[in-house]
């Protein structure tokens, strides 16, 4: 069975069960928010992440462009070409806002995911159709999805989606301690690469369903998009428990090898991908 759902495309990726904060000012997402704000209270406020594939937007933006040419989020395909689809990975989760709050925008903020749209950050600046009402909005991913098709005929792109089931397969409990035991590992050696201490208590945090597990470990460790991309994707929940062990494993012994590391901080607080 298929669906319409509103697209909000990131330069990251979403897992379900994983918080997503994101602060919205191009006019297409705004135009989003306001359109599941008009939803009755007690429906769902569903939106789907994907992710780009290359990290950034792949169409030429406004700046430079002709003056007909559509302000820089105004054209919902802006920074992702003719055919959108062709710039997503088209395995997705599905975000359910339970929070979306205005806030009055002016001309510089915070970019939207909260990390690599400097491009559209860009843009905005130099648009004044860009400094409106804007929104905070707090998401969580719920389920995964595959994209088949993408309309943009409207003021945001939507995307027709399959939900895709989460099945747990072979020995999936033991393939999760085992992941666990070398996800502790990875953050004490992350840890101490950064001269840095775990937080108190950080190991009783950790979950033992083995999804949740898959999921959560996934989010928290660090790697490029197109390989946190390859365990979203993952055919069961044994089999990216499966690549997460020898991630891990691999990542772990790398760390010991290095004489720093990028501040990306995620040893304190797992649970967070923004």
């Amino acid at each position: 069975m298929t669906t319409a759902l509103p697209l909000f495309p990131l330069n990251s990726v979403l897992f379900p069960g994983l918080v997503l904060p994101l602060n919205i000012f191009e006019p297409r997402y705004r135009a989003l928010m306001r359109d599941l704000l008009a939803l009755p209270e007690d429906a769902p406020r569903r939106f789907g992440v994907v992710a780009i594939r290359d990290g950034r937007e792949v169409a030429p933006t406004a700046t430079g462009m002709p003056d007909s040419a559509p302000a820089q989020g105004t054209d919902p395909t802006a920074g992702f070409g003719p055919e959108p689809i062709k710039s997503f990975y088209t395995v997705g989760c599905v975000a359910d806002a339970s929070t979306i709050r205005e806030r009055a925008s002016g001309l510089a903020g915070p970019d939207e995911g909260g990390e690599d749209d400097q491009d559209e950050q860009t843009a905005t600046d130099a648009d004044p159709r860009a400094s409106s009402t804007g929104y905070e909005v707090l998401a969580t991913g719920t389920t995964r999805f595959r994209l088949l098709s993408v309309d943009a005929s409207g003021p945001y792109l939507t995307g027709e989606i399959e939900e895709l089931p989460e099945e747990e397969g072979d020995e999936a409990g033991a393939l999760a301690s085992g992941v666990l035991r070398a996800f502790r590992g990875y953050q004490k050696r992350l840890a101490s690469a950064r001269e840095r201490t775990l937080a108190a208590g950080a190991e009783q945090d950790l979950p033992d369903d083995p999804s949740v597990v898959s999921y959560l470990v996934a989010a928290a460790t660090v790697l490029d998009t197109p390989a946190k991309q390859r365990l979203l994707q993952a055919p069961d929940t044994a089999t990216r428990l499966a690549d997460e062990l020898k991630l891990l494993r691999r990542e772990t012994a790398v760390i010991g090898k290095l004489p720093s590391l990028p501040a990306a901080d995620l040893t304190r607080n797992p649970t967070s991908q923004n």
